[in-house]
């Protein structure tokens, strides 16, 4: 086996990182758009302007000789207040941005949430933890899937669906905007979060020829040592931030373990008549992560009476077996593969990582090219472990994504971190020209995707 010639190569963003624009196009107010600048964070009103560059973008991309491009729908931009009237101007941006897309030969693949809540949906019903929320994005959903179905066959619903399963992020990343942040909630937001994806994955199943998938931010997580409460710990975050969502992407059910665990803290999951219907009818076309770096649990470090979804909060350690970059994410190849044996073993749909790369602090001095060699060994390493999962465990692999491979800014706003193959001149307090400026690694790059990816 090899990978296949209809093998996808391409790049994923989101919106709010990318975009800028926040004030143009009838666009509404997200709750990215209020955040204020910080040392190492920019606002996010520019990003990196590719509301205005994205054909720019779009030509480096087909040089590079990418055919997927996975990009995120804002839903203030279409939906100002996130429910009611649809803004019209918005859709036209997007129907041309795709209809340009496609003249290059790039498929599509849309995103339909990436953490920005419009923010009238924050401030009024704090944000999923309010079933009008899960509703509100249905009507959202489903409205872009019949405005651009014909044309745009892949569809996720939320970037990183497990997010919302983990304590502190899932408040961060829901549109929750006050509150104590309790056990409670988190299994409300997970579960409203869940409803929203299913709504919108039955509808195109139902009613249209596209494919969807959800997804994860998938991190292999290892037991600090062998003492068997460590094995036991990791084996339950796994099934807990990982398998149980997987469970209803592919089989439409909650893993039995999530429910006695629900019925013996007592959580009310508000569940209304005929949710776990929709649910049941939940199916994925393929499975999609994202992947950067694995994780070590120590079982010592873990209160007594814990939720699983908050381990990784208090037993998280450094893993002494592994190189990290600046950002203390620690780098593993071994277990990219590893999880994609483990997703195609237990699924046996295929599998498709829709984000990787390595974040770095860079500059460029505006005349020589930047010698990130550092990046081309960490996405050769990762890619050969993806060809090791095909060719010699005989896993499906439909494609492989990088994040960012135009850089832009980071999930914080930071944009000293950079993913991409190619620069962009802006800093997070001076926007200087914007200019794309391709690095060492976009020839590599370039040369692996032609060679669909036998030279590495």
């Amino acid at each position: 086996m090899t990978l296949k010639e209809n093998f996808y190569w391409g790049n994923s963003v989101s919106s709010m990182q990318t975009e800028g624009a926040w004030n143009e196009g009838g666009k509404g107010k997200s709750v990215y758009d209020i955040r204020e600048a910080s040392e190492f964070a920019s606002d996010w009103k520019v990003a990196t302007d590719s509301y205005h560059r994205y054909k720019e973008d779009f030509d480096i991309m087909q040089d590079l000789g990418m055919n997927m491009y996975r990009f995120q729908i804002s839903w203030s931009r279409v939906n100002p207040d996130g429910d009611g009237e649809f803004n019209e101007e918005g859709i036209a941006f997007y129907d041309q941005f795709i209809d340009d897309l496609i003249a290059r030969g790039i498929e599509p693949m849309i995103c339909l949430y990436h953490f920005d809540m419009p923010l009238i949906l924050a401030k009024k019903y704090n944000g999923f933890l309010s079933r009008e929320v899960t509703d509100a994005f249905a009507r959202y959903g489903i409205e872009m899937v019949k405005r651009f179905g014909h044309k745009v066959k892949h569809w996720i619903t939320f970037n990183e669906q497990n997010l919302y399963h983990i304590d502190p992020i899932a408040f961060r990343v829901a549109g929750y905007l006050e509150g104590d942040q309790t056990l409670d909630e988190l299994y409300q937001i997970q579960h409203n979060v869940m409803m929203a994806h299913a709504y919108v994955a039955n509808y195109i199943h139902e009613e249209t020829d596209c494919q969807i998938s959800g997804m994860l931010a998938y991190q292999e997580v290892y037991p600090a040592t062998s003492h068997p409460k460590d094995v036991f710990i990791a084996r339950e975050a796994d099934e807990f931030l990982n398998n149980n969502l997987l469970e209803v992407f592919v089989h439409g059910r909650y893993l039995d373990s999530f429910w006695t665990f629900v019925e013996n803290k007592g959580i009310d999951l508000k569940l209304q008549e005929g949710d776990l219907e929709v649910l049941s009818k939940v199916r994925s076309d393929y499975l999609t992560f994202s992947y950067y770096q694995s994780l070590m649990v120590d079982h010592r470090e873990i209160p007594e009476g814990v939720a699983p979804n908050s381990y990784m909060k208090y037993g998280q350690k450094n893993n002494p077996h592994l190189e990290a970059s600046e950002w203390n994410w620690q780098i593993d190849p071994l277990g990219f593969r590893n999880i994609l044996n483990k997703m195609y073993a237990r699924y046996d749909l295929p599998i498709f990582p829709i984000e990787n790369g390595l974040g770095v602090i860079e500059e460029w001095d505006g005349e020589n090219m930047i010698q990130d060699d550092y990046r081309i060994e960490y996405l050769s390493e990762h890619m050969k472990a993806m060809k090791d999962a095909v060719e010699l465990d005989g896993v499906d692999v439909m494609g492989y994504l990088g994040w960012g491979m135009i850089d832009i800014l980071s999930s914080q706003g930071d944009m000293r971190k950079r993913y991409g193959v190619v620069y962009v001149n802006r800093e997070n307090h001076d926007l200087k020209d914007l200019k794309r400026v391709p690095k060492k690694s976009y020839a590599w790059l370039k040369q692996v995707i032609q060679t669909n990816g036998e030279e590495l």
